[in-house]
């Protein structure tokens, strides 16, 4: 059997899981997707789907596998196009991440803009809260906060923000302006976490990270943190951007400048070692051309 076919099988049921969805969307039948895992099993030795009556699910080393052939088939559209003369174009399928609420509000709207612009692009947006492994979920472009460790990435820097402290102007008039990092223990504190445990704050100099306090509320999301703290129930901390408007709107107000931390970096980032595609260079130039032009990103 052709290998890149069944390649494209496996990646296809990994997407959508379902033999009989993949095989539709592939305009095969259902019996023939079954063949072509079923030969690429054989081949690498390894069982790359769990198979139930319910549900299609991947292996772990179905997962790697999958990753891998995403590549190879991604490697092969773009050397048949650099082939035909099509590469200087942008087509293809452009995977972009970034955190969630930056994602929504910058990235989004230039992932859109581009789309309109290239229509031989498919857009796909993966906006999450942690870090993502470019390689191995499959990314083109993605934007990183914090300072970058030393990997294999390539990376342009278009700004910076900053940790900050603010609550809402009817909050302060209750219970006052906290001076300094220790006052804290005597304000009510929005934490944005996933848990109760006691959080960390980071300051910069001597209260680098601040823990002896032990908030009231907790959030599992920045906007439902922030949120509170507009209605005026107490502080929160935030990153500069994300403040950026309700601060400018008079609704929050941000304390406690002189003990912040150092700005961290914003990245645009995508993978070292592969040539980059149309598709890419051209979303990066967009996005970094548009980010560095949005005024919450000069820390």
């Amino acid at each position: 059997m052709d290998k890149l076919h069944c390649m494209a099988v496996v990646v296809k049921v990994a997407e959508v899981g379902s033999f009989t969805a993949a095989a539709r969307l592939l305009n095969i039948s259902p019996p023939k997707a079954t063949r072509a895992v079923a030969f690429l099993e054989a081949a690498v030795g390894a069982k790359l789907f769990l198979r139930s009556t319910r549900a299609v699910k991947l292996t772990e080393a179905g997962r790697l596998y999958v990753e891998d052939c995403r590549r190879i088939l991604a490697d092969m559209e773009e050397a048949e196009a650099a082939v035909n003369g099509s590469y200087a174009q942008p087509v293809g399928t452009l995977t972009v991440t970034a955190p969630v609420m930056f994602g929504n509000i910058f990235v989004m709207p230039v992932l859109v803009e581009f789309l309109e612009r290239y229509p031989a692009v498919q857009g796909r947006a993966l906006l999450f809260d942690r870090v993502a492994n470019l390689v191995e979920e499959g990314v083109d472009v993605g934007v990183r906060i914090g300072h970058l460790p030393d990997s294999g990435i390539n990376a342009i820097k278009v700004g910076a923000v900053r940790r900050v402290i603010c609550g809402a102007p009817s909050y302060f008039e209750r219970n006052g302006i906290p001076l300094d990092t220790k006052a804290l223990s005597d304000h009510s504190v929005i934490a944005t976490t996933g848990s109760s445990a006691p959080i960390k704050w980071r300051f910069g100099g001597a209260n680098r990270d601040m823990t002896g306090f032990h908030p009231r509320l907790y959030c599992n999301n920045v906007e439902a943190s922030l949120s509170a703290a507009v209605s005026g129930w107490g502080l929160a901390q935030a990153l500069s951007y994300q403040v950026a408007k309700p601060c400018a709107e008079g609704v929050l107000k941000i304390v406690l400048e002189e003990f912040e931390d150092e700005p961290m970096p914003i990245h645009v980032i995508h993978p070292e070692g592969r040539y980059a595609s149309a598709k890419t260079r051209a979303f990066v130039d967009m996005l970094v051309s548009k980010l560095r032009t949005a005024a919450p990103f000069d820390g």
